[in-house]
This record gives C-alpha cells, structure tokens and sequence, in this order.
C-alpha cells in the first residue's frame, strides 16, 4: 500500500535528543545529554496520597470525560500561583490546562502560522518549538543573541508583518540564559512598538539557584504576551500536565484548538496535580531540588574550570538545567565528536540541532541535575579527553 501524506509531513523530522537518549539508556553510559528532571525530586508520596483522595472521594468524577479548559481549581490555583512567582495578573477564565507545555507550542501554531508566516525565534532556541512550529511551514527567523536574551535591535530589524516572537526569559534550553530587568522592558516595548505577540515559554524560571529572575514578560503585556507553563520541572514529567495563559480576546480559539486536538488532558492527572499542590507543597517541594540542582551545578563548574578551560567558553547558568558550551577550536564538529564520546562511556547533546539557521557546529549542551557530583566530575575529565583527542586527529 503506498500512502500519500500531507506535504507537511515532509517537515516533521525526529527528534535529535530523542535519539541520542536511545543510546543513553545503556547502563555504561553517563547522560549528561537529556534534559530530564532528576527522579530523585519526584514527591512519590505526595503523589500516592492525593491519588489515592482522589479516587476514593471523587471516582467517578476522574475517571470521566471534562471541560476542555481544565479542573476549575487548579485553574484557579494557577491563577493565583502565577501571580505570586511572575507577577501575571490574570483570572482562572485565562488559563487552560494542556497536556505538557509541549501542547501548547503545537496550540499556538495553530492559531498563529501559516505557510511563509514569519515567526521570531532566538539563536540558539528550544528544539521542541522548532518542531512543533516547523510542520506549519512557517519562516523562521533567528534573531542575534547574547547570554541575555536575544538583541532588541535584531527584534526591530526582524520584527516586520511577524506572526509572534517565541521567547523563553529563564534559564533557556539550551544555553541556560536569562534574560535581565532591562533586556525584557526592551523586547516587551519592541514587541509593543511592532504588535507583535509574544509566546514566553517558562518551564525553568522556578530553578533559581541565586536569586528568582526578574518578573515574566506577560506581566508587563498581559493583552499581547502567550505563557506557557509547566508541571514537569517541579513535580513530575510523566503526569504530562502543563498550561498556558491567554489573553482574554485569544482564549476562545486556543480552547477550540485544543477541543480539535484531545477533547481534554486526563481529568485524573489534573485532580491529582490539584491535590498535590493545593496545600502549598510547590512552595516547600521547590527549594529542595534547587539545593540537589545547585550542588549539581557547582560540581560541573569546577570541572569544566578545571578540564575545559583551554577548550572552551561558557556563562555559569544561574538556574535551570543546563550549561552551553562554544568550543574554542571551530572546526570542532560536536556531532561527528559523538560517537568517540558515547564509545568513551559519556553523552551530550551537540549543539547545531538547537538552530532554526546557520548551526554552529563547535557548540554542545550538557545537563546536570540527573548525574551525582562524582560522577560529573569524571564525565568531564573524560570528555575533555575526547576532545582534545578530536583536535589533534
């Protein structure tokens, strides 16, 4: 049988880091390639009991079909909790639930692009928002950045007749950046100047290790700002439950793409999310991975200080999961690197994959919160070995 497929499928390609974590799964090999929570801040018990309320109290109720916007209490508790950390003034009518903030990339694609549409990214950006965007066919334009967040010059520059900007201000994935005070009141006025709506993307922003970052984008431009939440870097990824906040004008056609695409994310997981936090359990449970995360963070800044000071540049991430890597020696390829570094027992992620143009090939990501401190320090050393061996070959 010979099937004919839409031609955006030609567009859909896997997922690089999906690959490569095929490879991690063997037990020799030490990850410091996915950018998966540590298991070890999973509140299993926590879990188990509000499971158990649940489907003791409330059986029925979770195990039947519901609203497409979400359970109304942990809507509300998001309302409320966003307002707290971000500064989003914003009603629980604005917030729907989706199933992981991945859901909400592919909603807003929807919505906002169609074929040769110019969307804004930052170089380098999220590999998940290029695939969700991708399909759709869009133009996708990377704006010049720095460990700040991308040029509000390079905003103006690319900002004409663009469909929305895809920004994410915390501890971005890859490089780890976050955006400063000034830096924001500069892309949100551009943005403002240009009508251009802006989708911020905040999974990391409550894995501060410092001091919490400055107040969300949306907080300053609640009418023209999309923001994407998620429940997989404080409590668990496998519950698949994220949210996004909209504009009130907006929520109408989001909630509609979201009937079209899965009726409704699992009313169990979002009656068990609720009673999880409903007590303040995000409030007592975050700072505990910020200590094991930190602890992480430090262990593999001394050792890149030590090991790879000579091959390469880095920014000290002062949150989420990830430090990103320039190789000083450009002809280095991360890519063909790979195979000598897996087959040397240690995984990354290199980093052209992240580019929606241009990929700078003598660039990586490595993650550090699921690795235990000894063992990042002798991942490094060992890395740093392939490397240098790479160089000289």
């Amino acid at each position: 049988m010979t099937f004919t497929l839409a031609r955006r499928t030609a567009r859909m390609n896997p997922s690089a880091i999906r690959e490569i974590l095929k490879v991690t799964e063997r037990p020799d090999i030490v990850s410091l390639a996915g950018g998966l929570p540590s298991a070890d801040t999973f509140p299993a018990q926590a879990v188990r009991e509000a499971a158990n309320k649940v489907l003791t109290e409330s059986p029925r109720e979770a195990l039947q079909y519901a609203a497409s916007e979400g359970h109304g209490p942990l809507r509300e508790w998001i309302a409320a909790h966003v307002g707290r950390t971000q500064g989003l003034r914003c009603d629980a009518d604005q917030v729907l639930i989706t199933t992981g903030s991945q859901q909400g990339l592919d909603l807003v694609a929807k919505l906002f692009i169609d074929e040769g549409a110019k969307v804004l990214v930052e170089t380098p950006t999220y590999l998940g928002a290029l695939q969700a965007f991708t399909p759709f066919e869009p133009a996708i334009v990377p704006m010049a950045s720095d460990h700040e967040g991308p040029l509000p010059a390079a905003f103006d520059a690319a900002a004409n007749q663009a469909r929305m900007a895809y920004l994410l201000p915390n501890f971005q994935n890859p490089s780890g950046h976050v955006y400063s005070e000034a830096r924001r009141v500069a892309l949100v006025a551009a943005a403002q100047r240009h009508g251009v709506p802006l989708v911020e993307d905040n999974p990391y922003g409550e894995l501060w290790y410092d001091e919490p970052p400055p107040l969300s984008l949306a907080s300053r431009w609640g009418d023209g700002v999309i923001y994407l939440g998620s429940f997989s870097k404080v409590l668990a990824p496998g519950l698949r439950l994220g949210y996004l906040v909209a504009p009130k004008t907006l929520y109408p056609k989001l909630l509609q793409a979201k009937q079209a695409s899965d009726l409704h994310t699992a009313i169990i997981n979002q009656r068990l999310v609720y009673e999880v936090v409903k007590d303040g359990l995000v409030e007592t449970h975050v700072p505990t991975i910020r200590t094991l995360y930190k602890a992480r963070r430090d262990a593999m800044r001394d050792a890149l200080t030590q090991h790879f000071s000579d091959l390469a540049t880095w920014q000290v991430p002062r949150g989420g999961m990830f430090f990103w890597l320039t190789l000083k020696n450009p002809k280095l390829d991360t890519l063909a690197l790979m195979a000598r570094a897996v087959q040397a027992g240690v995984a990354y992620v290199p980093g052209a994959t992240f580019y929606a143009q241009d990929p700078q090939h003598h660039t990586l990501r490595l993650s550090f919160v699921t690795v235990p401190p000894d063992t990042i320090r002798q991942a490094i050393a060992t890395l740093a070995q392939v490397f240098r061996e790479g160089a000289s070959s």
